[in-house]
C-alpha cells in the first residue's frame, strides 16, 4: 500500500468511528427523552405519600358531654367541626375505666388477653407504635402515660421508648412522677423531668409540643399520639376561667371548652402545615364522664358514669377527619369499639398487621372512606379493672340490648341505669332475638373473670388485720382496766 493511500484511510477510518458513537449517544439521549416523557405523561398514578396519624384520646368523657352528640351543657365547637367534616360515630364504645381503654386502643386486644394491673402495659406487648415505627413512621406521644406501675404493686410496665415511641411529653410517666397535671405541671420531656411554675398549664405546654411536632415533621411520615390530660379531675380553672370560687360544675365545663380549644389549635397546624390532604385526625373518648358530673343531653339528665358498665360508663364520642382521606358529612351507626384501632392505624399507613395479631378488631377504613357500615351486630366487653372502682363482669349488647355472662338482660334504651332485668322466660319480638343472639355472642367468646369481685389492694388486708389486732388489743387491755376497778371497789366495799 502507498504511503498516499494510508495517509488518507486513517483520517476516514477514524471518523466513521466517531460518527459511530455519537449516533449510539444520540440514540440514547432520544430514547431517555422519550422515557421521560412517558413517565411524565404516565396515567397512572404516582404512589401516594404516607398519611400522617394524629390519635387524640379524651379523659374521661362520655358522649353526652360533646354538642354534636346531643350535648347542652358544654360548649365544643372544634369537635362538632371536626365531626361534620369527617364522620361521626354515634355507637362507638371504649371500656369503662382508663387503664383497660388504653391497653386495649394501644394494642387492639380484648383485655382477657393481656390486661394484668391497673396503670400497667406488658413490655412484651406490641402497640400502633411499634407496628408504625417498624413501617418507617416517627412516632411521638404527648399527655398521660400511667402505664408503667400504680401505687399500690410493686411493678415494672412499659416505657415510652418500650412502647415504640421515639420522642415524649408525659405527665405521670411512673407513680413517682405523678405530680401536678394542670397548674404547676410535673413532666417528663424525653427522661428529663420538668417542675413547671405555678402559672403555667399543663395542657397548653403539652398541646404546644404537639403543635411544634407537627411542625418539624410535616415533611415525613408520622404518627403522633396526644392522649390528652383534659377532663380528668381534679376540677380546676383554666387560662380561660380563673374564678377558683366556681363550682365543680362550671369548673368541668371550663375544662370541656378548653379541652375543645387544644383539639381545634391541632386541626388549625395541620391545616397551616399543609399537610392537610395526607393526615388523618382521629379523636376518641377513653371512658365515660366523671361520676359527680352531672350532662344534659338530649333533654335528658346524664349522670356520669365513669367505672360502670351501663351505657354511659362506655359509650364515647368517636370522630374522625382528613380531606381526601375521610368521607364529609358522615354519620355511622356502625358498632364499633377501641379494638378496631389497631387495625384501622395498618390499613392507613399500608403496611400488615403483625403476624401474632389475634383479630380482636377490624378495620373501619371503607367506614371512613364512606363505603358502606361494619357487618357487626354487637359489641362484647371483658371488664376486669383490678381496681378498687369497678366491678368485673362480661356483657355483650347491641344499639337497644344489653346482656350480662351469668344473666341479667337490660333494655338500655328504657331503663338507661339497668335498675330491673327483664324476665327471659316472657321475652318476645325483638327482645328475645337480640337475647339469643347476645347469648351465643357471649358463649364463643375467650377468656374468663379471674374475680366476680371488686378489686381490693394487698395493702388493705393488711391494714385491716394490722387494725383488727390493735383493736383486739385494745378491747383485752379495756377488759383488763374494767376487771381491775371492780376488783378494787369490791376491795374497797
Amino acid at each position: 500500500m502507498k504511503d498516499g493511500e494510508e495517509m488518507t484511510g486513517a483520517p476516514r477510518t477514524l471518523v466513521s468511528r466517531w460518527l459511530s458513537i455519537l449516533v449510539v449517544t444520540a440514540g440514547c439521549l432520544v430514547q431517555a427523552a422519550h422515557s421521560t416523557a412517558d413517565i411524565v405523561s404516565s396515567d397512572k398514578p404516582r404512589a401516594a405519600p404516607p398519611t400522617n396519624i394524629i390519635l387524640i384520646l379524651g379523659d374521661d368523657l362520655g358522649a353526652e358531654t360533646v354538642s354534636v352528640y346531643g350535648g347542652e351543657s358544654y360548649q365544643t365547637p372544634h369537635l362538632d367541626q371536626l365531626a361534620n367534616d369527617g364522620i361521626r360515630f354515634d355507637y362507638a364504645h371504649a371500656q369503662p375505666l382508663c387503664t383497660p381503654s388504653r391497653v386495649k386502643i394501644m394494642t387492639g386486644q380484648y383485655n382477657f388477653r393481656n390486661y394484668q394491673h391497673f396503670g400497667y402495659l406488658d413490655p412484651t406487648q406490641t402497640t400502633f407504635a411499634h407496628m408504625l415505627k417498624d413501617a418507617g413512621y416517627r412516632t411521638a406521644v404527648a399527655g398521660k402515660w400511667q402505664l408503667f406501675n400504680n401505687r399500690f404493686e410493686d411493678l415494672h410496665g412499659s416505657t415510652p421508648q418500650g412502647a415504640g415511641f421515639e420522642q415524649f411529653l408525659l405527665w405521670q410517666l411512673n407513680k413517682e412522677q405523678a405530680g401536678p397535671r394542670y397548674w404547676g405541671p410535673l413532666l417528663n420531656h424525653n427522661g428529663e423531668l420538668r417542675q413547671h411554675e405555678q402559672s403555667v398549664y399543663g395542657p397548653d405546654v403539652l398541646n404546644d409540643y404537639v403543635l411544634d411536632y407537627i411542625e418539624t415533621h410535616k415533611d415525613q411520615p408520622f404518627f403522633l399520639y396526644y392522649p390528652m390530660v383534659l377532663v380528668h379531675d381534679p376540677w380546676v380553672t383554666t387560662p380561660d376561667m380563673l374564678d377558683d370560687s366556681a363550682s365543680d360544675q362550671h369548673k368541668f365545663a371550663a375544662m370541656m371548652t378548653y379541652m375543645d380549644k387544644m383539639v381545634g389549635n391541632v386541626r388549625e397546624k395541620v391545616e397551616q402545615a399543609g399537610i392537610a390532604d395526607r393526615t388523618l385526625i382521629l379523636y376518641i373518648g377513653d371512658n365515660g364522664t366523671g361520676r359527680d358530673i352531672v350532662s344534659r343531653r338530649n333533654a335528658r339528665d346524664v349522670h356520669g358514669a365513669k367505672s360502670k358498665t351501663i351505657n354511659a360508663g362506655s359509650q364515647v364520642p368517636f370522630m374522625a377527619w382528613g380531606p381526601g382521606l375521610v368521607q364529609s358529612g358522615v354519620v355511622s351507626d356502625s358498632l364499633v369499639n377501641l379494638n378496631d384501632i389497631f387495625p384501622t392505624l395498618a390499613d392507613i399507613a399500608g403496611i400488615e398487621i403483625p403476624a401474632d395479631y389475634p383479630g380482636d378488631g377490624e378495620s373501619l377504613t371503607p367506614l371512613l372512606r364512606g363505603e358502606g357500615e361494619l357487618d357487626r351486630d354487637n359489641i362484647f366487653i371483658h371488664y376486669e379493672p383490678r381496681w378498687p372502682s369497678g366491678v368485673p363482669s362480661r356483657y355483650a349488647f347491641d344499639r337497644r340490648w344489653k346482656l350480662y355472662e351469668g344473666g341479667g338482660f337490660f333494655d338500655m334504651a328504657g331503663d338507661p341505669l339497668e335498675k330491673t332485668a327483664l324476665q327471659v322466660e316472657q321475652l318476645s319480638g325483638e327482645a328475645a332475638t337480640a337475647y339469643e343472639a347476645l347469648s351465643a355472642r357471649i358463649e364463643r367468646m375467650p377468656g374468663k373473670l379471674q374475680s366476680t369481685r371488686r378489686w381490693i389492694p394487698t395493702q388493705f388486708y393488711v391494714a385491716a388485720a394490722a387494725a383488727l389486732l390493735i383493736l383486739v388489743c385494745l378491747s383485752y387491755l379495756l377488759w383488763r382496766l374494767i376487771r381491775a376497778v371492780r376488783h378494787s371497789r369490791r376491795s374497797i366495799d
